[in-house]
This record gives C-alpha cells, sequence and structure tokens, in this order.
C-alpha cells in the first residue's frame, strides 16, 4: 500500500479553496481526509471561539487575556442566576461546513477522486469546557459544550454522511496524562478516554470519527511535553478498549514533536509504541514532519516507527499548520510529500 499523508487541519492561506487547492496539489494522492484549511480566524484553533464569548449572554469575564501564552488566556463563568446550555452556544462549524463543503466537493470531482472524504475538525467538549471556563467551570458546565457539539455532528452528518470524518481535538487529555506520576497516568487515561468516547457514543451511528491527539500548539508553542510516548501509548488504547461500536474510527492522529520543537532523536523515547494495540484497519498518524530536521533524520525515524508497530505509519505534523507563516507551511507539506515516497 501506498503511504498516507494527513492534515490535522489549518493550513495558513487566504480561502478554503487556496488551502485545500494547495493540499491537493503537493499531497493529493496521498490524502484520503481533507479538511478546508481553517483559514481565517479559524487558523488558531479555538481562540476565536472563546473570544465570541465576550458578547454571549450567560458568560462574563472573570479574567481577561490577551493570548500571549498559555497563561495569559481570558477565563469566563456563567452570570449570576444565569444556565448555559448547549442550544445557547455556536461554535462555527457548521457555518464553515456549509461555506466549504461545496467547494470541496467541486475540487474533488475535478481532480476524479471519488475516495476522498471531507474532514471537520472539532474541539473535544472537555478541551473547549476548560478552556473557556478554567478547570472547575468546566467540570460544573461541559454538558452543555457536549450537547453543542454532538448538534454540530449531527447537523453536518444529516447533511452529507458517511463524506464526512469528524476529527475530535483533544489536546488536555494528553497534557493531563502526561502530567501524572506514571503510577496515574493509566487510570488517568481510562478516565479521560471515557468522555472522548461517551461524547462519540452519542453521535449518530454510521459517523466516521478520527482522534487527534495533540500536545497543545498555541503561537507554535506546546502546552505539555512527555518524557517518552507511554502517555500517548495509554491514552490511545483507552480510547480503542472504549470506542463504540457503529461509529467508525479511521484514525488516531499523535504527536511525537512539540509545536516548533522537533521530535526527538533517541530511539528510547519511542520504545513504549511496542504496546499500542490499534486494530489494522485504523489508521496511525505519526505527528513528526517538521521543517527544523533533516530529511535524512526524519526517513530514518519514519523507519523506526514502521518497525515499532509493524505497519507503513501515515505522516503528518504534531498540529494543524496555521501557526506557520504560509512558506513554511507549504514547504512542510513537500516535506510529508517526501515521506510519503520511498528514496
Amino acid at each position: 500500500m501506498d503511504r498516507l499523508a494527513h492534515l490535522v487541519g489549518s493550513i495558513p492561506l487566504n480561502s478554503a479553496e487556496e488551502a485545500m487547492t494547495a493540499a491537493l496539489d503537493r499531497l493529493g494522492p496521498r490524502l484520503r481526509w481533507v479538511p478546508d484549511g481553517e483559514t481565517g480566524e479559524r487558523r488558531d484553533w479555538i481562540i476565536h471561539i472563546i473570544e465570541s464569548f465576550r458578547a454571549h449572554p450567560d458568560l462574563e469575564l472573570k479574567r481577561d487575556g490577551s493570548w500571549s501564552d498559555y497563561d495569559d488566556t481570558p477565563v469566563f463563568r456563567v452570570r449570576r442566576g444565569h444556565s448555559l446550555t448547549g442550544d445557547s452556544l455556536d461554535f462555527g462549524h457548521v457555518a464553515a461546513f456549509e461555506r466549504n463543503y461545496a467547494i470541496f466537493r467541486q475540487l474533488r470531482e475535478q481532480r476524479r477522486r471519488d475516495d476522498l472524504a471531507y474532514q471537520v475538525g472539532l474541539p473535544g467538549d472537555f478541551d473547549l469546557a476548560l478552556f473557556t471556563l478554567g478547570p472547575v467551570g468546566a467540570l460544573r458546565h461541559r454538558r452543555a459544550f457536549t450537547e453543542a457539539t454532538l448538534a454540530t455532528i449531527r447537523r453536518i452528518h444529516e447533511r452529507a454522511g458517511d463524506d464526512v470524518v469528524f476529527q475530535i481535538e483533544v489536546p488536555a487529555e494528553l497534557v493531563f496524562v502526561a502530567r501524572m506520576p506514571p503510577p496515574a497516568q493509566g487510570p488517568m487515561a481510562a478516565l479521560l478516554a471515557r468522555g472522548i468516547t461517551g461524547l462519540v457514543a452519542d453521535a449518530p451511528a454510521g459517523a466516521h470519527f478520527g482522534v487527534h491527539l495533540c500536545l497543545g500548539d498555541m503561537n507554535h508553542r506546546a502546552l505539555g511535553r512527555m518524557r517518552d510516548v507511554t502517555p500517548l501509548v495509554l491514552l490511545c488504547n483507552a480510547i480503542v478498549s472504549a470506542w463504540p461500536a457503529r461509529r467508525p474510527l479511521e484514525f488516531v492522529h499523535a504527536p511525537f514533536a512539540a509545536a516548533i520543537e522537533p521530535p526527538p532523536n533517541s530511539r528510547r523515547f519511542y520504545a513504549p509504541l511496542r504496546r499500542l494495540e490499534l486494530p489494522p484497519d485504523v489508521e496511525f498518524v505519526a505527528g513528526f514532519v517538521h521543517e527544523d530536521q533533516s530529511l535524512d533524520a526524519q526517513r530514518a525515524l519514519r523507519d523506526h516507527l514502521d518497525g515499532l508497530l509493524g505497519r507503513r505509519v501515515a505522516v503528518a505534523t504534531a498540529c494543524g499548520l496555521g501557526r506557520r507563516e504560509p512558506a513554511p507551511a507549504l514547504a512542510t507539506m513537500e516535506r510529508a510529500a517526501a515521506l510519503c515516497a520511498e528514496e
């Protein structure tokens, strides 16, 4: 089989048509799922969503922030005497789908790629609640974010069915597991995996999913680090073990780079991958493609990952390309294409 490439989501170009065209020009034969590029205000993942809550009638600022780093972000709370419900939250994903799905279909027809699916990136409900309301607020009001996310999935699935794969994006879960002492990492992974798979279980039967594990990429800086990939393996195995029936899991994306930091060269860092329990029909997407590491070094890492897993991994960056400038982003796509090819 040919090696696949994967695009996490954001591409720093001017429009969805430009972004999807650039992706198909550089990676077309290697892509199975195509995102719309999450252009414009969407290039910074959920920042624009959280900023929109400044005008939400049921929320007020608890602490302001300018997004300069992870400790400088706005935090909201539910106004006294108000309640937060799912039908009051609109994250903008349905509107983006309605704008750009037709463009995707046109490009797919032009290139005679009936096998391509449209990829819709969705932040995990807990992650969006956490980054909006802080830890205590997220625990109290997560249900509203769950309901709003499920409403988004249902509306898009009603329109496009299995022509869409929903990529659930969960940086907080991996960072939490990585920050636990080793004896607590397994139980924490199991707990957090139940939240992810519970969301999927309440989605329509037949909806297709992928999971994007992440270490964060705000301002192209990571939120968390791993000493080795044990946290990733524990969380991935827990997700797969609890995955609900009749909601096909297409892929799991795993970060090996950490935003601006390239993937480690140490073989010991990757050794726990031998314990990964991923069904053969679920694509493992290795997020190691990075512009600050030589092509030869990345080919060696690619081959090492293949050997550890006993399968040909798909290649990707650790997160979306939106925090890069356009030229480096396009060059990184070309690096992914080179890594898909046999040297």
